[in-house]
């Protein structure tokens, strides 16, 4: 069995969707540090100007020492109106902007200010729109100790996984040998955006999953993984 993980993301891309659509189990990274300027709260949709971002505003007070868990979305600034402006803006010409946008309505107007359950239902939308069959779990609801590379051996141990698909950066900090030691064996995602119809001239990788979405509607992802083994 293979496991993925990841912190939770913003209307994240589709490289992330692909990641969990190849694992048999995705552990959802909620009990983990926010981290400024991330893809945790934002990301990218094509203009006529090219890539624009859209961020969601968090509470920064104490997010330094704080997990996900505990870091709040600032609804004192109207950024739901914006990114629905902007999206409307930008793709209202777009193929499935009719089926999609009152889908993203919904999705954007949940009641929560938890950045971590904004992002945990998000993710649930997501999977049930691409048809992606993977089993989902909460980090904050099946605890386990350690950090970084711990943290990852100690959830494929919990879960039960004989594989743990990383994404490229864990090269970085992943211990090699205790996974294999622990008969684990680890592959490296390598994710090839294909191009696919867009608005707004040459194709633009690595958008939102917001753009594939307008653009070519909801179904089974075209497969663009090529998982490495080590």
């Amino acid at each position: 069995m293979m496991l993925s993980a990841h912190q939770p993301a913003y209307l994240p891309w589709l490289g992330y969707l692909d990641k969990i659509a190849s694992a048999d189990v995705f552990v959802f990274l909620d009990d983990v540090q926010f981290e400024k300027n991330s893809f945790i709260n934002r990301n990218r949709i094509k203009t006529s100007q090219g890539a624009q971002w859209l961020t969601v505003p968090v509470r920064m007070k104490g997010h330094m020492y704080a997990t996900l868990l505990n870091t709040s979305m600032d609804d004192s600034q109207p950024w739901r109106r914006k990114h629905l402006a902007a999206v409307a803006l930008n793709y209202r010409k777009a193929r499935f902007f009719d089926y999609a946008y009152p889908r993203l309505e919904v999705l954007l107007g949940a009641a929560t200010q938890d950045l971590a359950d904004f992002c945990w239902e998000q993710l649930r939308f997501w999977v049930a729109e691409f048809c992606i069959a993977t089993r989902l779990v909460r980090q904050s609801q099946a605890p386990v100790e350690g950090t970084k590379s711990e943290l990852v051996l100690n959830l494929c141990l919990q879960q039960g996984a004989d594989a743990y698909l990383s994404g490229k950066l864990g090269r970085d900090y992943l211990d090699l040998a205790s996974f294999e030691a622990r008969g684990i064996e680890v592959r490296f995602q390598q994710f090839n955006p294909q191009p696919y119809p867009q608005l707004w001239g040459a194709f633009e990788p690595g958008l939102s999953v917001l753009d594939y979405w307008m653009n070519c509607g909801p179904g089974k992802l075209v497969p663009y993984g090529d998982h490495n083994v080590l």
